[in-house]
Parts: C-alpha cells; sequence; structure tokens
C-alpha cells in the first residue's frame, strides 16, 4: 500500500544516522557532559535500587533461565547473562521505581535506557574509558529525544508509552555508537528499531508491565544494532516515511522538524532534568505547590478539610484518574495519593510507596477529599507548562490558601543541581550500597570524563548486593 502524501521530511533519519555515527567526545559541549555525569549516577541508583524490586526479579529470573552466553552483568546480583538479557533486565530495573531522569519535551527517561546499554558493552569489551561511555550516551540521548520531540504529546494522547516507543531509538543510537556504527548501518539500526516500538499507557494503572517498557526498549535497541551490525536492513526512512513511518503512524500531530531542528549547535541532552519524588513528573508540580501551603502556613494533615488542584489536560488525563488501591505504579501515577501522602509524611519518595502504605485508611481519607479539574489558564499556556498546577486549599478553620507553581522542580526552568542529585542518589541506594562504595559512585561519576577505564565503576554496579 502507497500514500499519495508527502514524507514528513525529507531524509531525517538518515540525517540522525549520520550525526550519531560521526559524534565525537570533542563535539560535545561542557553542558551536555556535565549532564550525563550527573544522569549516570541518577541513572545508577535507579537501577541498583530497581533491581530489588519484584517486578525487576521476575524479569531477571526469566532472563537467567535462558542461560545465555555471561558477559554483561545484572546489576546488584554478580550474575551475567547477554548484552540484549541484561539491557532488558537493568532497564527495567532503571524505570522500576518512577525516578529515571526525564527530558520535558520528549517525555523519555532516556537514562534508564541508554546507561544500561552503553554499560553492557562497556563491560563486555572492556577497553573503554569514561569518554567513550559519555559519546555512547550522548547519541542516546540526542537522538531518542529529539524523536520523541517529534512525535508530540499526541502519541502519549494516543495511548502509547513515550519509553517504550520512542526509547528504542535511544538504545538503537546507544548500542549503534557502542558498537562503532557507520552512518549506513546506523540508519539501518534507528529503521529496525522503529518497527519494535511499543509500550501502552493503560499499564499505568496498575500493571507491572509499564516498567518492563524500559526494558524492553532497550534490548529491542541492542538487537536492531547487533542487527544493522550484520548488514541486516531496516526501514531507511523509518522516521518521517508517510505510511507505515514511526511518526505518521503513532503520531496524529508530529512535527518533523523537531528531529533535526539545529542538531549539532541545539543539545537535547542538556535539557534533561532529575526528579525529587518518585512518582510520575506530570504531579510534581501539583505536590510541591501543596508543600508551600503546608510550610507557609505551618499546617498539618488534619488541618486540610478538602484540595482543589488545577492542572493541564495532559495531567488530568494522564493522573487525575480514580485512586484505588491496586499497586505501586497506579499510586505513582496517581495524583490524589501523591498530594495525600505529601500532608501528611511531608515527602513523597521510596517510603510513602511502600506496599503497606497503598491503603492506609487515613490517606484514603484525604484522598476521598481531593478534587482535580482542567485548569484553563495553565491550558491556555500551552505543551510547555503541562505539568503546572494551581493548588488551593481549604482549612478547618475556614482559610482558603492557594499556590501555583508553573515549572516544576527538576525541569529546564527550574533546575535542580548535581548536589541534589546526589542527595536523591545517596537516599535511593542506601538499602543496598555500603558507604565507601556509594562515596567512590558519587566521585567516579563526577570524574567521568578523565577516567582512563571503567573498571571499578562497572565492579561496584555488578556486585552482589550488601
Amino acid at each position: 500500500m502507497s500514500s499519495s502524501q508527502p514524507p514528513l521530511l525529507t531524509n531525517a533519519t538518515r540525517d540522525l544516522a549520520r550525526f550519531a555515527a560521526q559524534l565525537r567526545y570533542e563535539d560535545i559541549p561542557t553542558e551536555a557532559v556535565d549532564r550525563m555525569k550527573t544522569s549516570l549516577l541518577d541513572s545508577i541508583g535507579c537501577c541498583l535500587y530497581g533491581a530489588t524490586l519484584p517486578w525487576t526479579q521476575r524479569v531477571q529470573a526469566m532472563a537467567e533461565a535462558e542461560q545465555a552466553a555471561p558477559v554483561a552483568s545484572l546489576w546488584g546480583s554478580g550474575r551475567k547473562t547477554s548484552i540484549a538479557n541484561a539491557v532488558l533486565v537493568n532497564g527495567t530495573a532503571g524505570h522500576a521505581f518512577e525516578l529515571d531522569d526525564i527530558h520535558k519535551e520528549s517525555i523519555v527517561h532516556a537514562g534508564s535506557i541508554a546507561v544500561p546499554v552503553a554499560l553492557a558493552y562497556a563491560e563486555r569489551d572492556g577497553n573503554w574509558n569514561g569518554r567513550d561511555l559519555i559519546v555512547s550516551l550522548v547519541a542516546g540521548y540526542e537522538i531518542g529525544t529529539r524523536v520523541g520531540n517529534a512525535a508530540t504529546m499526541s502519541l502519549f494522547y494516543r495511548g502509547f508509552h513515550p519509553q517504550g516507543t520512542s526509547g528504542v531509538f535511544v538504545a538503537a543510537a546507544s548500542a549503534g555508537k557502542a558498537l562503532k556504527l557507520d552512518a549506513d548501518p546506523m540508519q539501518h539500526a534507528l529503521g529496525i528499531a522503529g518497527s519494535q516500538a511499543g509500550g501502552l499507557m493503560a499499564a499505568q494503572e496498575g500493571a507491572m508491565v509499564k516498567r518492563f517498557h524500559a526494558g524492553r526498549a532497550a534490548q529491542s535497541g541492542v538487537y536492531s544494532a547487533e542487527l544493522a551490525n550484520r548488514d541486516f536492513t531496516g526501514i531507511v526512512d523509518v522516521l518521517e516515511a508517510s505510511y507505515g513511518g514511526y511518526l505518521s503512524s503513532y503520531s496524529d500531530k508530529p512535527n518533523a522538524a523537531r528531529l533535526t531542528d539545529g542538531l549539532g549547535d541545539v543539545w537535547e541532552t542538556a535539557k534533561v532534568g532529575y526528579k525529587p519524588h518518585a512518582s510520575v513528573t506530570s504531579i510534581h508540580a501539583a505536590l510541591d505547590a501543596l508543600t508551600h501551603i503546608m510550610r507557609s502556613n505551618d499546617l498539618k494533615a488534619a488541618d486540610l478539610a478538602s484540595i482543589r488542584v488545577g492542572v493541564s489536560h495532559m495531567t488530568y488525563v494522564h493522573c487525575a484518574w480514580e485512586y484505588k488501591a491496586q499497586g505501586v505504579t497506579a499510586a505513582q501515577m496517581n495524583l490524589y495519593y501523591g498530594l495525600a501522602v505529601i500532608a501528611h509524611d511531608g515527602v513523597a519518595f521510596v517510603d510513602q510507596y511502600d506496599e503497606k502504605r497503598l491503603s492506609d485508611p487515613v490517606l484514603l481519607d484525604l484522598v476521598a477529599r481531593i478534587q482535580a479539574y482542567e485548569d484553563a489558564e495553565i491550558e491556555a499556556m500551552g505543551p510547555a507548562f503541562r505539568h503546572a498546577a494551581t493548588v488551593t486549599v481549604k482549612t478547618r478553620d475556614g482559610r482558603e490558601l492557594t499556590h501555583r507553581i508553573l515549572n516544576r522542580r527538576g525541569s529546564p526552568e527550574n533546575p535542580i543541581s548535581a548536589d541534589d542529585v546526589e542527595y536523591k542518589f545517596r537516599n535511593v541506594v542506601r538499602s543496598c550500597l555500603s558507604a565507601d562504595k556509594i562515596d567512590r559512585l558519587v566521585e567516579l561519576a563526577r570524574r567521568l570524563d578523565t577516567l582512563s577505564n571503567l573498571d571499578d565503576l562497572i565492579s561496584i554496579v555488578s556486585a552482589p548486593r550488601a
């Protein structure tokens, strides 16, 4: 079948493949290098903690049952498997607890995909330095986020999960760079990856499979690069093809120009942000607005009569569905539960999403007194403000208090610092790494661009948990 419609953008897949294949460390600006150092630490923390969780352990058990050639580590276990199976497990771990980094426009968490992929190849090869790792990461971040940018929020509205769809391009580019693919095979790697894109957003309401989307994207990208390295061919115009291409199939309103806008001059890698809360990014502004109101007015949860929160259409669709205690995933994606734990605990981090908290009657009582609505003013501001929130609290003594946050903490407009990410890392991994190993990983990430080898870093993440 053919289409009479013109291509969305001529040669975009080719141009992105050339960029990734030709990328050198010297091309990457300092800001992007620094962001990769921070993302490496953040992603390792997410993966090591995520590896302890039951959904990751089920995926790991399946992978280990295959008894593949042991060349890459299953992090935190002391055991090895194939590169493809290692990234399946480690990528699932990275996305296992809603802690992984986030590129706002693309809605892609590139770290939970690119870091496991790049480090798996580095471990197998044994001769990488820190700059080699940075280049592989940047290739994945830059290509995958640009694909997500071009797909726009339309992909999400259609019910697809960007992590499993646009995420395959993160992995294919990182793996292709690790394999030193030239431009033509890199183009085929992207062309193969596009046919493996998948992930449905209904998974957010309780299924373990949402976590698996990141691992499967990582594995699919590895397969794509490995096949391309063996002269297997893919769709050479996979991104821009007018019929059956990635953008034309997954998005009703693609913006194909975003694939290559400023390529090589504007670095999407440098726009990556980090999560201070262990929940979906879309509710972070609402959580912080409630925190501001409560701290500014010295309020406790018992003082709250009701909460109203105005959000964008996307956040409303994504997160403002009726809360039911149906699993950790659902709680982390739900606006009402997040606000309830903020009101009672002051934080929404690892402990707040423990299975034992999900049906706490005290939390459910407050959930019943929270109302969300689509805030017309926020919606009118456009996609850049889709995470904004207006929170209004009515207190039991009759006061009405309102606070609006337009740019969540951790966004490009309101970033958290590398020191903040280090603080988060230390808290995330304290249950699975010794203090000296935590300190060592912080040091290695900070000096990544100067490391002559990655042996120490790989040995720490690979070793059995403390």
